[in-house]
């Protein structure tokens, strides 16, 4: 079963600049949903991020492909000014405001992709959330939702524990992952919003939701 992890994101500023770190390895390891994202068939253009923590995912995407703008939804004011500080190193006009993804600050169709990694876990109530990202895209734009998974094999889930730095960031691994869906799961759950064309696919050590409005 679930164990629910946290809606609020991760708001202390010791634990915030502790994940940055850790979000850099992830980034400069290419284990943080960006490859994936651009294999799935995103294009750019306006480009929604819900729940970017410190912003790499959104902004290495800036660099790979066409993004027109960049928009970060994030829970945690801690976060936010850590993204903003990240935007500015990659030299990136972001925009990043404070919002939760089950009532996003935005009008219809005001983007032409939505993205998140690793926040899915997190989202209080998913279907809701589903039916904003629905909202929120324009026709014909893309979306792609890439987190872990709870049923990861036991020697993986030990080879990334042990490999996961800083270590103070371990044990928020397990309880993420603990918080996390399985395919099946996910696979339920779209099938009752307007998301319900999505592909739904696992890897590694996650899983990854694709698909187009």
């Amino acid at each position: 079963m679930r164990i629910i992890e946290t809606d609020e994101g991760i708001q202390d500023e010791l634990t915030v600049e502790a994940f940055d770190i850790f979000a850099r390895e992830m980034r400069d390891k290419g284990w943080n949903g960006v490859n994936e994202m651009i294999a799935s068939g995103i294009k750019g253009g306006d480009l929604l991020e819900l729940g970017p923590g410190p912003g790499y995912v959104g902004l290495e995407l800036t660099k790979k492909i066409c993004v027109t703008s960049l928009t970060g939804c994030e829970i945690s004011p801690a976060m936010l000014h850590v993204a903003k500080k990240n935007a500015a190193e990659y030299n990136f006009p972001a925009s990043y405001v404070l919002g939760s993804c089950m009532k996003m600050p935005f009008e219809n169709e005001s983007f032409d992709t939505v993205i998140s990694n690793g926040s899915l876990h997190e989202w209080e109530n998913p279907l809701q959330a589903f039916q904003e990202i629905n909202r929120v895209l324009r026709h014909g734009g893309r979306y792609c939702i890439t987190d872990l998974r709870r049923d990861v094999n036991p020697l993986k889930k030990a080879l990334v524990y042990h490999a996961t730095r800083p270590k103070e960031m371990r044990q928020g691994l397990v309880s993420s992952l603990n918080a996390a869906y399985t395919l099946s799961e996910i696979t339920e759950l779209l099938r009752h919003s307007e998301l319900s064309n999505a592909v739904v696919s696992s890897d590694f050590f996650g899983l990854c939701i694709a698909g187009k409005k």
